[in-house]
């Protein structure tokens, strides 16, 4: 963990979403918090939304949100300061968008129950 999920609308260009440099960027951030996430346990993925209406409808708008998942066992002080290194990596990601069109940018981290959460990884034998 973590795993990190993004959502964004379909009007983003490929090359300014750069999900695979966002990704990259995210995963380091978080190896080097305050939470120390391990590598091998973090994955990444993106979906784009087909069907989205941001504020008055105006189609140049643009949203993303960051879903952050986390195994249990990092204090709040530790979860709060990985939440705002890695929005901080988000917000830097797409920071020229701000100048050029509306942006709804949105960051959620949450904890998954360690009882109701399974997991079976062997990554850290290939890295």
């Amino acid at each position: 963990m973590p795993h990190f999920t993004l959502e964004y609308s379909k009007n983003i260009d490929k090359e300014k979403l750069a999900a695979r440099e966002l990704f990259a960027k995210l995963h380091t951030a978080a190896a080097n918090t305050a939470a120390a996430f391990p590598l091998k346990g973090m994955r990444s993925r993106a979906f784009a939304s087909e069907e989205t209406y941001v504020a008055d409808g105006n189609p140049d708008h643009m949203f993303v949100h960051l879903l952050v998942k986390i195994g249990v066992g990092r204090s709040l002080e530790q979860r709060e300061i990985a939440s705002k290194e890695l929005f901080a990596v988000l917000t830097e990601h797409f920071a020229s968008s701000f100048g050029e069109r509306g942006v709804a940018m949105s960051f959620e981290m949450m904890e998954l129950e360690s009882i109701t959460k399974y997991n079976k990884n062997n990554v850290g034998d290939y890295l």
